[in-house]
This record gives structure tokens, sequence and C-alpha cells, in this order.
């Protein structure tokens, strides 16, 4: 509110100058900070995924849950309902970290989403490449594809499922360490 006869302070533009600067600074902190905060979670969400895999892993389908008469169910997109309200006692690669991240209801949130991005980077490019955390709608798609097809392999063993998704978290912890020193 300004006062009636009274104009508004006027800051010499050195001064101007010097708080813009100072807000770009403090608006990077924060984006680092979230940055780190959210790579923290990847790698609880990775952790979490490697123990449900180790718990009970599936091929050819997400999710495997029990059905009323106690027998194991799989769920896949064509029945997704069926998860709804019944115990997950099976997951593969995808939908343990799904799962991990907060079930289907959470699927599409960025530290989901990231996780899988992460994932997908540990196993097919590796340390070398810098990770592409906002790839286009298409790309996630293809990537979720081999990441499944990753999975489904005949040969393809729980154990292995595991040591990508410990993998993946180490991946994070190291992309926190990275981005902690360009702070």
């Amino acid at each position: 509110m300004t006062r009636i006869g009274l104009a508004p302070p006027v800051w010499p533009r050195s001064e101007r100058r010097d708080a813009r600067s100072e807000r770009r600074r403090l608006a990077e902190l924060d984006r680092r900070g979230a940055h780190l905060a959210q790579l923290h979670q990847i790698s609880a969400i990775a952790t979490e995924a490697a123990t449900l895999v180790s718990a009970g892993w599936v091929q050819h389908a997400w999710f495997a849950v029990r059905d009323e008469d106690g027998r194991e169910r799989l769920v896949g997109p064509l029945n997704v309902a069926a998860l709804a309200g019944r115990p997950v006692v099976g997951v593969c690669l995808a939908g343990a970290i799904v799962q991990a991240g907060g079930g289907l209801v959470l699927a599409r949130t960025q530290p989901v989403q990231r996780a899988l991005d992460l994932t997908w980077h540990t196993l097919y490019d590796g340390a070398n490449r810098p990770v592409r955390w906002c790839p286009a709608p298409a790309a996630r798609a293809v990537h979720l594809r081999e990441l499944t097809r990753w999975n489904d392999c005949p040969q393809r063993t729980a154990l292995e499922v595991s040591a990508l998704l410990a993998a993946t978290a180490r991946a994070a912890v190291a992309q926190t360490r990275l981005a902690a020193t360009t702070c």
C-alpha cells in the first residue's frame, strides 16, 4: 500500500541488480535442494523395490495378488482393477518401482517416473553418460517397454532384477554426490 503524496522509494540501479542476482542465486539453491531430496527419494524407492522383488518376482505381468480363494493371480494392464484391495505378493521390475513409490495411484508422479528413468539409465546408458531426467513421453514409453522386455527375458532371474535395482539406488546416491559438489 502506498502512502498518499509520497513516491515509492527508488533504489539505485546497482542495488536492484544485486537484489535480482540474489533472488536468482536463492532460486537455484532451492532447485538444487529439491533435486537432492528427490534423488534421496529415488534411492529409497529403488531400495524398497529390490526388497519387493526379493519377496516375490513375476514375469509377463506387473503384479501378483492373492484372490479371495488365496490363489495367486497375475495383474497386468488389462485387469488392473483386480489389484484393488488385494495384497501384492509379487512384482515385476517396473511394478516393483511403482509399488515402492506408493502404488498405481502415484505411478505418474515425478519420483516414480524418475526412478524408472534412472533404472533404465543404469541398465542401458551406464555411469559415463548424463542422466536424461525428463525424456519425451514417447521416449519414456519406449524405456518402460525396454525395462519390461528385460524383466521378461526367459533367462532372467529375480536376483538379477534385485541387483539392477540395487545398482539404481547406488546410482541415485552417486548423482546426489555429483549434485552436491556442484552447489
